[in-house]
């Protein structure tokens, strides 16, 4: 028990670790960067905030790097409870941080483009431009669609919290209903964009379902089971 109370902390504490990285490079970085629909502006600001730019590159990195730390670990506190969903839990997040890594390289395009590579001179400026906001919007999107994996992997998570008989049941449930948070978020991309403004912000409050079970994780750890 006292090695599951340590994998526990770990796991807390890879989650926290993780967010840092994660409103670093996903939120503090692109709302200094990025402006949506301004190409000039956008591309303005990389170039002024280059080493920003790359810095939050590099912890957008770091922050998937950490995800698969951090199912590894979840796996090792869970695989006693269902070894099958422990699994799925594991498969979901490694298809997630896979397609990440693939749409994350689109983030980097803009520094490619406005570098002075010879091959490049084909383009003028304002291509240049209209290019790397190109390749930002489907960064964007990229996104999204690893939205979908990082929504089912809650419910595998939540169902082995629920089934744990060292969480309280409550925080699986909120791990399940966090799952459609991440849904929503997707489908409000590309299914309903005209009510994004709507969607969005219902989405992000659902996704905070998974918040308190890393808090709990890392503050209380697990309860002493007697043995059988």
């Amino acid at each position: 028990m006292n090695s599951l109370k340590k994998t526990a902390r770990s796991a807390g504490i890879l989650y926290i670790i993780m967010d840092v990285f994660m409103i670093f490079g996903g939120m503090y970085v692109d709302s200094k960067i990025y402006v949506p629909g301004d190409a000039v502006a956008t591309v303005n600001n990389i170039l002024a905030s280059e080493w920003l730019f790359r810095l939050g590159f590099v912890s957008s990195l770091v922050d998937l790097i950490l995800q698969l730390f951090l199912v590894h670990v979840l796996y090792e506190l869970f695989k006693s409870v269902d070894k099958g969903q422990s699994r799925l839990m594991v498969i979901f997040i490694v298809a997630g941080v896979s397609v990440a890594f693939l749409y994350t390289l689109f983030q980097f395009a803009p520094i490619l483009l406005l570098s002075d590579t010879g091959h490049l001179s084909a383009f003028n400026l304002a291509q240049l431009q209209t290019l790397s906001m190109v390749f930002l919007d489907l960064y964007n999107h990229g996104y999204q669609i690893a939205e979908i994996f990082w929504g089912l992997w809650l419910i595998p998570l939540g169902l082995l919290v629920y089934k744990s008989r060292f969480l309280p049941k409550v925080l699986g449930v909120l791990l399940i209903v966090g799952c459609f948070g991440h849904l929503l978020s997707f489908l409000s991309t590309f299914l309903f964009p005209d009510y994004s403004a709507i969607l969005i912000p219902i989405a992000e409050t659902i996704m905070g379902g998974e918040l308190p079970i890393f808090l709990w994780l890392l503050i209380k750890g697990v309860k002493d089971q007697k043995p059988a």
